[in-house]
Order: structure tokens, then sequence, then C-alpha cells
């Protein structure tokens, strides 16, 4: 980080996993660091029990004009949005806010891809991680898919190649960060009640490209209407598209149940849908954003295409967890929009006892329930959208629902509805804040009931 000024310090906004995460990393390199957040009943104890021998200043409450003299940069958790009142206030006193994704960028040595989009960030990132992990000897696999960038950006030297995954909250507040390959799946309304209009949500997700020049490679999807437009913006990026519908030449796409690739200027076959331990043709996409940004990134096709066949399904994704009595259950937490949801039914090859609904985000369904096409035998709704979700699918002629009061409630009746040759899929369309901490510990939740 550039010299330290007057030894002002750097603010760390949230005393969640991505605070605590940033604030750790910027003491080790010898910041002076104030770490903040507006809930004064957080337990200052155990936060501060969080970190070893040097703590950093703790502030909760309210951030005064005092404290915000002598702060020179502030670095956010994803969660917090830029509206907050204490943030205004740092703007307006002229400070500089960053996410905590450039915050580690400016620590972390390498390479980097950074994969973003509304769905199948997690898979793609994972995917492209395992890949490389089969060539590189030093790779680090970061962002949300569950360790923070900050924790690992200091282990990173000149060789290291890592893939993150990162999201809308934490690309509205890049600086310098500059992946050498960037990733965008897919465009598809989700967190508007953050964003604000579907325009700026647009803006943000290609923001990962913001720093990104000659050298460097941007990854697309064809098929996405604003992605195709939005490529043709990229001057001096080297773009590839990927496509599940039709032939890309000079790249890589989806042919009959093939993957294929003209990268090396030949037609050569990646590998067979059928050779692959994941489902649907969204997660077929992930595979083929995966493959380009490897290539781009230097791994051999033979390497990739091994890596490829060896990936398992990533948890709370179309994951299958059991069959019982002939009926198989199916996790898909991770389907927390619509758009996403969507993707669980069409994966999905028997009749189908749908277990929906969450926390409202602002979303309409009605792309989701015609998504049922006679597949969906009953839908069963919970948390605060099921009203909602009920009468959107009885505008739509859809009837075969009824509501559970938890996600116990819900599993009974999956099973009391389910017969041998159905499958019960937890896909529910919605975050899972109010019932649950995250889609995570509702998946758990889901798993560890129908264990049961």
């Amino acid at each position: 980080m550039e010299e330290k000024t007057n030894q002002k310090k750097i603010l760390v906004a949230g005393g969640g996993i991505s605070g605590v995460g940033a604030a750790g990393m910027l003491l080790r390199t010898g910041e002076p660091v104030i770490l903040y957040d507006g809930n004064e009943k957080l337990d200052r104890t155990a936060l501060a029990a969080s970190f070893g021998e040097t703590v950093p200043e703790i502030v909760l409450g309210e951030l005064t004009d005092e404290v915000i003299s002598q702060v020179r940069a502030c670095v956010i958790s994803p969660g917090i949005p830029l509206r907050a009142p204490f943030v205004q206030k740092l703007k307006a006193a002229g400070i500089p806010i960053w996410s905590e994704i450039e915050a580690a960028y400016r620590h972390g040595k390498g390479r980097l891809a950074a994969v973003t989009g509304t769905n199948g960030k997690t898979t793609t990132t994972a995917l492209t991680g395992e890949i490389l992990k089969a060539y590189y000897p030093s790779v680090f696999v970061v962002g949300n898919i569950g360790t923070a960038y900050t924790e690992k950006a200091l282990e990173m030297t000149e060789e290291s190649v890592t893939a993150a995954e990162v999201s809308s909250f934490q690309l509205e507040t890049i600086d310098t960060f500059h992946p050498n390959v960037s990733v965008i799946l897919n465009i598809t309304p989700d967190h508007l009640d953050r964003h604000g209009s579907m325009e700026e949500y647009i803006r943000v997700k290609e923001l990962v490209t913001k720093n990104q020049g000659i050298g460097d490679t941007c990854v697309l999807n064809y098929e996405d209407e604003i992605l195709r437009e939005f490529g043709k913006t990229l001057n001096g990026v080297r773009v590839l598209y990927f496509s599940s519908r039709q032939r890309v030449p000079g790249s890589v796409y989806l042919e009959k149940d093939e993957i294929v690739s003209e990268l090396s200027g030949v037609r050569e076959t990646v590998a067979r849908t059928g050779e692959l331990r994941i489902l649907g043709v969204h997660n077929y996409e992930n595979a083929m954003a995966a493959v380009l940004a490897s290539d781009a990134l230097g791994v051999p096709m033979d390497v990739i295409r091994r890596a490829l066949k060896e990936f398992q399904a990533v948890e709370h994704r179309i994951e299958f967890v059991v069959e019982k009595d002939g009926v198989a259950y199916y996790n898909d937490s991770k389907g927390t929009n619509p758009d996403a949801a969507i993707q669980g039914i069409r994966a999905m090859v028997r009749p189908t006892v749908l277990i929906g609904g969450g926390y409202d985000k602002g979303a309409v369904y009605g792309d989701w329930i015609r998504a049922f096409d006679g597949k969906v035998k009953k839908l069963i709704l919970l948390g605060q959208t099921a009203e909602k979700i009920a009468a959107e699918a009885e505008s739509l002629g859809f009837t075969d629902f009824c509501f559970a009061q938890s996600m116990e409630d819900a599993v009974e009746k999956a099973k009391e509805t389910a017969v041998p040759g159905d499958a019960v899929l937890l896909s529910p369309a919605c975050a899972s804040w109010g019932m649950f901490k995250n889609y995570e510990e509702r998946g758990r939740v889901f798993k560890e009931l129908v264990k049961k």
C-alpha cells in the first residue's frame, strides 16, 4: 500500500468474516487499523480474540468526526451498502472507499482470474481453481467461495496463480483491481434492492474489466445479449466467448453432447457431457468458461481435459444428497434467485417435488414458475416470499402448492408427497436471510433433515 501519510489509519468497516480478514491482513503489513462496526452490542472481547497478538483499535456504534479525522482510507465489507450514513460521511470527507478485493489485490502477487456473473460463480471459480492446481504449484482459490482474498494475499508470490470469485458488492468499490483474466458468466436481475436499477447492476458487474487492457483476456457468455454487446466495447482486451447454443469460431462451444474447442485453430473435443460429474446446461457453460480462463492462463488442453472430468459438483449447487425409498434428494440452496433456480429445475430428470421461498429481494417469479413445465408436481413454499410466489403461481395456472412453517416441515411434506422415481429439490429462488444465516446453513439443515 502507498506510503503512510502522518500515520493515518485504515478504517475497516464490518466486524464479520470479511472485515476481520481484511483487518488481519493489514495489521500483518504494519498498517495502523481501526476496525469499525455500527452494532454497538457486538462483543468487543470476542472480536479482539479473532486476532493474534496484534489487535486493531475497535470502534462500535457511532463513527464520530474525531475517528474520521484519523482515517486515510476505508476498506468496506461487501454487506454494507454505500448509501449507509457513515459511508456518506467518509465520502464527504474525501476518504477513498475500497472493497476487500481491492485491499487484497494491492498486497497480492502473481496472476489473477476474477469470476463474476449473477449465477455460476462458485462452480466456475472452483473448477478453474482445480484446473490451475493440476498444472501450477502455487494456486489460490479465494473470494465468496469460502476463503477471503485478504486471508491469502500475503502468501502469494510472483509465481502464484489465483482464481477469485467476486461479487457486484465487491466490484462497486474497486480502484486498481486488475485481473489478467476476467470472466462474466451472465447478467440477470438480482440484488436490485442494493443497486437500485438493472442498469446500475450491469454497470457494476462490468467493472471487473475496468483496468484491463492489452495482454489481458475477458471471457463472456455469447448467449447473454448484454455481454455479447459489451464485448464489442473492450478495446485492446482479448475477448473470448463461450456458447451453449451455437458454434463460436476460434473459441469454445457446446455441440450436442460435446464441449468443443477451436482455440488451437483446429476443432477438438474437450469432453463429452456424459463424462462430467456436473449436471445441466448451465454447468456446461461454467465448464466452458473455466476452460477459456485456464487456457488464457497457460494451462495445456490435456491438463484441462483431465481436471474437467475429475471435478465434483460444488456443495449446495444441485448437489445430490441421498436416495431414500426410491426418491432422489438434491440440495440447490445456492439457487438464491429465480434465474439460478431455473437451472436447478432444468437439471432434474425426474418428476420433482420443489421446496422454494425465502427472503424477498424484490424479484419476480414468473419465469421460474413457467420453467416448472410439467416437471414440478408439487411446490412447497416457506419464508417471507411464500404468499407472493403462491399468488404469482396461481395467476399462471399452477395451483399445486402448499405452505410449510419451517424447513423441517417442508422436508416432511416433501417426503409425504414424493413416490419412488421422483426427486425432491431444495432450490428456493430466494435468499436465506430471516430463516437462516446464509444459504450454506440452509443447505446443511436441509441435508441433515433428509439424512435423518
